[in-house]
Formats: C-alpha cells, structure tokens, sequence
C-alpha cells in the first residue's frame, strides 16, 4: 500500500518471465542423473515397511482454477476489500458458505467440501505457486531474481506444477520419478504404480516408469480388436499371438514385444480384479469427474488382489480458463468439484481406506482478481486443497494474502506473487508417500531455497507423517 508504482505492463513482465534462460542437458549429465536416481531407488525402497499401502489421488484441475472465488475472506474488512477488487465477480457475502473457526468461506457450490473441511477431512494451502527462490515485488518488477519459465502460459506453468522443475522444460514429472524410486515395492510389476484416467500425462511420467492408462467406465481396455470373434480381428489377434510366441535377438524388437506382453499381462490381471469386487454402496454422480473417481476407488480396493503397496492416481477436471462467464461456469463446476470429492471420500470411508489414501489438487496458476469484464485473465498464486485421512483437516496453511491492489504481493492487473511455493508442497506429499527427505532435492531442485530437507521438520505441515 502506498508505494510508488512502476511502470510495467503485464504482456512486459510476462515476456521477461519467458525469457529466461533454458539450460540443455548433456548425454554426460543424464547418465549421472541416471545413476543417481538408481541409488536413491535403493535408499528408498529401504525405508518402507512392508504391509502398508498408500495412495495419491491428483486432481487436476486443468485452465487455471479462479481459486479466490474458491476459498472467499467473510471478515468484514478482508471481504470489502475483496469485493471492490473483485467487481462483478465477487460471491455476494451472504451466499459463502461458512468454515468453522476461520474468518473464511467457500463457493456457494462447493457444499460437499464445505461439509469435508467442517469434518476436518479437507485442508486448503493458500497462495502456492511456481517458485525459483524466495521474490518481492520490487525483484519482479526491476527483473532482479529468477523467475520460473513462461509465467501466464498454460503449457509451461502445466508442465511445471507436473514437474516439479520451474527453471526448465521437462517431460518428466515428479510423480514420474517417485515410482522410479519406490515403484518397486509393488510386487505386481505388470502394472505401473502410477494410474491414469485420462491417458498420457508428465506428471507420472518418469525415466523408467509411464502411466498405465484406464478407462473411468471399463476399467482395463487391453489391445484393441485383440481376441474379438470378428472374422478380421482373429486374423489380428493370430498375428499378435505369433509375434508373442517368437524369440527376437534384436534388442528393440525384444524389448518392443516384452512391453506388449506385460500390457496384454497386466490387462488380464486388472480385468479380473475389478470383475472379482463386490458391488459398493457408494453410489457415484453421472459426470466424467465422479465417474473417474469411481474408478479410482475400484483400483484401490483391488489393491490386495493386485499385489500392490503404493500408486499414484491421474485425475483431470478440465475447463477452468474462464475468461468469460466465470460466475455461471464456477457454480456448476464447482458443484462438480465439491460432490465429487465427497462421494470418493465416502467410498474411501466405506473400504475402510481413508488413512491411505491423500487426495490433492493440482492448477497451474491461479487467476487475476480483476475482472476483465465477465471473466479472469491468467495469474500466479493460487489456493490449493489436500484431502484424505493424513490431512490435517478443517485448517488453511499457508498465508492468504492481502487482496488489495498495489498491495506488497499484488504485481500489477490483480496478479499475487505466490507465498508457499509449489516445492514445499509437493515435497511433503512426497515425504508421505515414503520418499526419504534426502531425495528431495533430487526431486525438486530448489527446495532447498524454502526448505530444508534435514530440518526434521515439514515443509508446511498439512499432513501427519
């Protein structure tokens, strides 16, 4: 408040903050990386015991959730100020939905996670973001600090909260090198640790690990035409079957041919595992997102039958780049978001699995707090939320920041410079699922600019571990 403004644009900022400088990996550099990452596989895999199971749920949320019409200040002062700021996209105050012992409330639509925060279920991280190393506004506008790639850019800042790796262009993401290093504690390697349901993505992508891919309807969809009665498809599925049974010395038809065996393996096994479960009482709504979640909590429940201990699941809830009609589109997804996340905590609460499994939200930025007219425009910190029974629940970590403009974080057009940075939050999920804390900064680079992996503390504290 009160100082001197600068002059820069926001297309200038955004043009600095894309132009930084891309670093090119060299054949020496991945081979140690390579060695590296085996070392930390066998430091790992040490270190978890041998009768849990836990599971990460990502969810995320694809375009840039406008996340402060999500988690909404009710004080009287913070709410004015909010809502001058805001304009004619500000929740009338009398429609939030109220949080116990906060001065903060949720979207008229999000009664489902209302009724999870309320329940200590559900926790928000405020103003996360991609950060190279602790800024101020002055250092962003004088472009005196590092500052992550492509900042406002849907695939950059998409890439990075998937990486982990704001200060280069990845396709290996950290969700990808954490079953590299634990991967092998599933004694089933048919099938990755790491599940998705919505095909490919970077952030299970790792050296050595990619998604196995699942439908949110049938599960397992196996070779396409593979074993099908149609006169051509025998023709098809002889060929596969020929091309299985022989013996290759080449070194890339061997390896082509072993990769199409455990794929047509591990749809044999998971085929068999979700038709062996019980019907559950959880009843699911009849949207893509719920129904991915329902499928989640199969996979989960088939976790004994399918010999495994750890897994990461791939959600995506696309559709938040509301440059337009943001009020109208937020009161449905929103609806969406907050029953989705009830119902897949109600059957996680029903296979008796609430302890393992952690449930959290991915956005790669949040959203200016201006309006453009009927819409927002792309920004940077944003609010989070984690659920599961290793949340502690019914909190907001994090600093929620002041939303006046020209405020200390505010940059210029309604845009909040991040508090916690993404490397805090994905190292304590990480440290959860039974990465050892001298493996984060092999994961996560900078953490070490906001946190100190041999504190024996936690980056932020929103998990008990």
């Amino acid at each position: 408040m009160g100082k001197h403004h600068h002059n820069i644009s926001r297309r200038k900022f955004l043009g600095q903050a894309s132009c930084a400088t891309v670093g090119y990996t060299t054949l020496l550099s991945t081979l140690v990386n390579l060695k590296s990452m085996n070392a930390m596989a066998i430091d790992n895999s040490m270190v978890i015991g041998s009768g849990d199971y836990k599971a990460l749920v990502c969810v995320m949320l694809g375009g840039g959730n406008d996340s402060f019409n999500m988690l909404i200040p009710t004080n009287q002062t913070q709410y004015d100020t909010y809502a001058n700021v805001r304009t004619n996209l500000a929740i009338p105050q009398a429609d939030i939905l109220g949080l116990n012992g906060v001065e903060y409330g949720l979207h008229p639509a999000l009664q489902g996670m209302q009724s999870l925060y309320n329940n200590e279920t559900l926790s928000f991280i405020s103003n996360v973001g991609t950060l190279i190393e602790p800024v101020t506004k002055d250092e962003v506008w004088n472009n005196d600090t590092k500052l992550p790639l492509g900042l406002f850019s849907h695939s950059d800042q998409t890439r990075q909260w998937q990486t982990g790796l704001p200060h280069e262009r990845s396709s290996v993401g950290w969700g990808g090198k954490i079953a590299d290093l634990i991967g092998d504690q599933n004694n089933n390697q048919n099938i990755s640790m790491n599940l998705s349901l919505n095909g490919g993505n970077v952030f299970q992508t790792g050296g050595n690990t990619v998604p196995y891919t699942l439908d949110r309807n049938e599960g397992s969809v196996g070779i396409i035409g593979y074993e099908n009665n149609w006169i051509f498809n025998e023709a098809r599925s002889q060929g596969i079957d020929n091309m299985l049974d022989a013996q290759y010395e080449d070194l890339f038809k061997k390896t082509y041919v072993d990769v199409i065996k455990i794929a047509k393996d591990a749809n044999i096994q998971v085929t068999e595992a979700l038709n062996s479960l019980p019907e559950m009482s959880t009843s699911f709504s009849d949207n893509d997102f719920s129904t991915s979640l329902s499928m989640v909590a199969k996979m989960i429940a088939s976790r004994d039958i399918l010999d495994v201990k750890r897994q990461i699941f791939f959600v995506e809830f696309g559709g938040w780049d509301h440059h337009d009609e943001v009020i109208d589109a937020q009161n449905e997804m929103y609806g969406i978001l907050g029953n989705g996340l009830q119902e897949f905590n109600n059957a996680m609460t029903e296979l008796n699995m609430n302890d393992c499994v952690t449930t959290f939200s991915l956005s790669e930025f949040g959203r200016t707090m201006t309006s453009n007219g009927n819409g927002t425009d792309h920004g940077w910190g944003g609010n989070v939320f984690a659920m599961g029974g290793p949340v502690r629940g019914g909190r907001i970590f994090g600093t929620y920041p002041d939303l006046a403009l020209n405020s200390d974080l505010e940059i210029g057009g309604g845009v909040y410079l991040p508090t916690t940075s993404c490397d805090e939050y994905f190292s304590e999920l990480a440290l959860w699922l039974g990465v050892t804390p001298s493996s984060l900064v092999d994961l996560f680079p900078n953490v070490g600019n906001f946190y100190s992996p041999g504190s024996g503390t936690l980056p932020i504290g929103f998990l008990d571990i």
